[in-house]
């Protein structure tokens, strides 16, 4: 008995060790496509970019979800940038990182003043890239409000191979058009 509690006071930490290298490792392959700072330049050429940090009420957290139909949102702190060309907002950024299978993925939502999304750029992705779309399927949320239509096999085309990604950008997309219309509502993003 005292012989195997030794062995597992030795293999144990040693595999604990293997699995923190190996995931360390996994997401250091994931594959960086922009920066932030890319992104938005992407998103506001020769704009004024202006970083803004939003808290939400426990009221507001509950109209986000709301809206975004139950999509899980990340907390009641809120990060997004603004751009501005002659004191007007040309749009709204929110970087949203999120699982796909198992590995993360960060995008960038621009919404635009309307509050529909302006374009999606994927920054970074952890997956193997045989489930990222390809770029024009993104182009298809351009212009979408959020609605009943955005959601897979309705206004979004699923992708075949790439289900959860196509799963969980709609989601995010969702989440950030909630989020930008509770934040309009309320404080507003132009704040």
């Amino acid at each position: 008995m005292e012989r195997l509690a030794r062995v597992r006071f030795l293999i144990v930490p040693r595999l604990l060790a293997a699995a923190a290298i190996a995931l360390a490792a996994a997401a250091l392959d994931a594959k960086v496509f922009l920066t932030k700072e890319e992104a938005l330049k992407l998103a506001f050429p020769g704009a004024t970019i202006e970083h803004r940090i939003a808290y939400l009420t426990p009221a507001q957290q509950k109209e986000a979800q709301r809206l975004s139909g139950d999509v899980e949102l990340p907390g009641a702190i809120v990060s997004y940038y603004v751009g501005t060309r002659d004191s007007r907002p040309v749009g709204t950024a929110y970087f949203d990182t999120h699982v796909v299978r198992t590995m993360p993925e960060t995008i960038m939502v621009e919404v635009d003043p309307s509050g529909s999304v302006a374009r999606i750029e994927v920054l970074s992705f952890s997956e193997p890239e045989e489930y990222l779309p390809r770029a024009h399927w993104y182009e298809q949320f351009q212009g979408k409000p959020l609605d009943d239509e955005l959601s897979l096999k309705r206004a979004i085309r699923p992708v075949t191979g790439a289900t959860l990604t196509a799963h969980a950008t709609t989601d995010a997309a969702r989440r950030v058009l909630a989020l930008d219309r509770v934040l309009r509502q309320g404080q507003g993003p132009s704040k």
